[in-house]
C-alpha cells in the first residue's frame, strides 16, 4: 500500500482522494443548474410546487443510492475487490450526466437522477472500505481529512464552473462539463488506484448476510447519524435557490459563490480538523461539529443578503469539517475485516440521505414558511450530538507527545 507519513498518506489515499476530485466535480456541477433548469421544461401532468419538483429531483439521486449502498458494500465484501465496482459506478454516472443533454420533460430528469444514484451506490461503499484498509488508526483522521477535501475541492469547483457556464454559455455546456469530469475520475481510478494484495480472493467463509445486525454497533450507528444530520443541514437550501435568490436580489452566480463558501471553508479546514481528531480523539469534534452545525443552520433562515448568507455557510463550513473526517475514521476504526464494505456504508448511507432528504425536507416545510427548515434543521443538530455524546465510543488514545 506503500509508506504511510505522519499525514496519513500513501499511494492508495491519494489516488482515491485525486479521483475523487473529478467525480465530485462533474456531480456537484448540476447542484446550481438542476434548479433551472426544472423551470424550463414543461410540468408534469400532475400539478405539484415547483419547491417540491425540485426537492424530489435533487433527493432522488440520494434515495436511489442509499438504499443501493447496503447491497453494493454487501456485494463488495462478498468478492473481496473494489476496484472494478469503483469504475462500473463512475461508468454509469458519466452515461447518466451526459443523457441531460437529451433530457425533454420532468420524468426523464427523474429517470436520469437514478441512474446516477446507482452509479454513486456502487462508487462510494466500495472506495471508503479501500480507505478502511489503506490507513492506520493512528493518522486515519489525517487520511480521511485528505480524502475529504479533495471531494470538497470538487464540491466546492462544482457549482462555481456551473453558475459560470450558466451565465455565459447555457445548460448544455454544464452537462457536458460534468460528464467530461466523471470521465476524469473513471480515467485515474482505472490507471492510479491498485487492489491491495490483501483483498485479492478474500471472499468470506461461511454463511454471508447482507444485513448482518453484529456489524451494526451502536458507534457506527452514531456515526452515520452525525453524517445524515450534517448533509441534510447543509443541502437543505438547493431547493430554495429561487426563494433565495429574490430575498436577497442575488442571481444564479451569487447562490453559487454563497453555496461553495461551505466546500471553500471545508478545504480550509478539513484536513487540519481531521488530523486533530487522530491526537485529541474523534468524539469532541463529532460533539463541537454538530453543536456548532445547529445555530448556523437556523440562521440560514434569518439572512437578509448574499454576504451573510455566505458568512453562514462558512460556519456550516466548518462545523460539516469536524464531523466528516473523524465520523468516517471512527466508523473505520470499528470495522471489522471482510466487513468494512457493509459496515463503512452506514455512514456513507447517512451522508447520502442527508443529501436526499435534506431538500425534499426543506422543499414540504417550505411551503408553511421559509424559515421552518432552517429551524427543524438546526434542532435536529443539537438532538444528534446528544446521541453520539451517549453512543459512540471513543476510539483514540491522547498522544503523549501532543
Amino acid at each position: 500500500m506503500g509508506r504511510v507519513d505522519s499525514w496519513g498518506l500513501n499511494r492508495t489515499v491519494i489516488a482515491l482522494s485525486v479521483a475523487r476530485l473529478g467525480d465530485a466535480i462533474g456531480n456537484s456541477i448540476l447542484f446550481i443548474a438542476l434548479p433551472l433548469y426544472v423551470a424550463e421544461l414543461p410540468a408534469p401532468l400532475i400539478r405539484v410546487e415547483e419547491s417540491v419538483r425540485v426537492g424530489l429531483l435533487l433527493s432522488l439521486y440520494g434515495l436511489v443510492a442509499s438504499v443501493l449502498q447496503s447491497f453494493a458494500g454487501a456485494w463488495s465484501d462478498r468478492l473481496g475487490r473494489r476496484k472494478p465496482m469503483i469504475v462500473a459506478g463512475l461508468a454509469v454516472m458519466c452515461v447518466g450526466t451526459f443523457g441531460y443533454l437529451l433530457a425533454t420533460r420532468f420524468l426523464d430528469l427523474l429517470l436520469l437522477r437514478m441512474l446516477q444514484g446507482i452509479g454513486v451506490a456502487l462508487t462510494i461503499p466500495a472506495s471508503m472500505a479501500l480507505m478502511a484498509v489503506a490507513t492506520r488508526r493512528e493518522t486515519r483522521g489525517s487520511s480521511m481529512g485528505i480524502y475529504s477535501t479533495m471531494r470538497m475541492v470538487g464540491f466546492a469547483g462544482g457549482p462555481l464552473i456551473s453558475g459560470f457556464l450558466l451565465v455565459t454559455v447555457g445548460f448544455a455546456s454544464v452537462f457536458v462539463a460534468g460528464a467530461a469530469f466523471v470521465l476524469l475520475g473513471l480515467i485515474m481510478v482505472m490507471l492510479w488506484v491498485k487492489e491491495p494484495p490483501a483483498l485479492e480472493n478474500a471472499a468470506p467463509a461461511g454463511r454471508f448476510l447482507i444485513f448482518d445486525p453484529k456489524l451494526l454497533s451502536p458507534g457506527i450507528v452514531g456515526a452515520g447519524l452525525a453524517t445524515f444530520l450534517m448533509a441534510s443541514s447543509f443541502s437543505m437550501m438547493t431547493t430554495l435557490e429561487h426563494q433565495f435568490n429574490e430575498r436577497l436580489h442575488q442571481t444564479a452566480l451569487g447562490f453559487s459563490v454563497a453555496f461553495s463558501a461551505l466546500m471553500i471553508s471545508r478545504l480550509l479546514f478539513q484536513v487540519p480538523l481531521g488530523r486533530l481528531s487522530d491526537r485529541i480523539g474523534r468524539k469532541p469534534l463529532l460533539i463541537g461539529g454538530l453543536v456548532l452545525m445547529g445555530p448556523a443552520t437556523a440562521l440560514l433562515g434569518l439572512v437578509t443578503t448574499t454576504l451573510q448568507l455566505t458568512g453562514v455557510r462558512l460556519v456550516q463550513g466548518l462545523a460539516a469539517g469536524a464531523i466528516a473526517a473523524p465520523a468516517f475514521a471512527v466508523a473505520a476504526d470499528l470495522s471489522s475485516s471482510g466487513g468494512e464494505g457493509r459496515q463503512m456504508s452506514v455512514v456513507t448511507i447517512g451522508f447520502g440521505l442527508g443529501l436526499a432528504l435534506g431538500p425534499l425536507i426543506a422543499g414540504v416545510l417550505a411551503m408553511h414558511s421559509f424559515e421552518m427548515p432552517f429551524m427543524i434543521g438546526g434542532l435536529m443538530c443539537l438532538f444528534g450530538a446528544w446521541v453520539v455524546l451517549r453512543c459512540v465510543p471513543e476510539t483514540v488514545r491522547r498522544s503523549k507527545t501532543g
